[in-house]
């Protein structure tokens, strides 16, 4: 007759409550959980990622500051004529010239279309000097600045980018 009751006492507290309170399942939860935590390792990740290649494209940006300055450095007026196409080593460099020489220099990841090249040309003492080839001269100095709008994924808003830029000057030798 105990054993009667204690399994009516039971049965009651079913209807009544939905399952018994000594019952403890915590299935539903856990999985809850694991999605939340998934959900924002998933995002960290991503985000270290994109991290990770903004550091990349601006190691680029300062490689190519620097090789821009040693394009520039060795393409003085001492030599006779213009470049008539960026790579020429017996020639004078434009501004042209070290934008189209920085673009060919672009990397994997890195969307040439994004990177400009800004020169310019100071005397030894380094007042500005202009663009003209006398400013070329060896002993002046060539500046060049490079610079590179980076897309990144922001889900706030559609468009995110940063700006990123680097600056090199050297002495002209040639």
């Amino acid at each position: 007759m105990e054993r009667y009751r204690q399994l009516a006492a039971k049965s009651r507290q079913f209807f009544l409550y939905g399952k018994s309170r000594t019952c403890k399942d915590d299935g539903g939860s856990v999985l809850v959980e694991f999605a939340l935590s998934a959900c924002m390792l998933l995002l960290l990740e991503i985000g270290l990622f994109h991290l990770c290649i903004a550091i990349y494209s601006y190691s680029f940006i300062s490689d190519a500051a620097r090789e821009a300055t040693r394009y520039a450095m060795v393409r003085g007026l001492s030599l006779s004529n213009d470049c008539t196409q960026p790579g020429y080593a017996d020639c004078i460099a434009q501004n042209s010239d070290i934008q189209s020489y920085i673009r060919g220099l672009a990397l994997p990841g890195i969307n040439p279309d994004n990177v400009n090249a800004t020169t310019t040309w100071l005397t030894s003492s380094g007042a500005a000097c202009g663009t003209a080839d006398s400013c070329k001269a060896p002993g002046n100095l060539v500046k060049v600045t490079v610079s590179y709008t980076y897309p990144y994924l922001n889900p706030f808003s559609s468009t995110s980018t940063l700006n990123m830029s680097s600056q090199s000057q050297v002495v002209i030798v040639q």
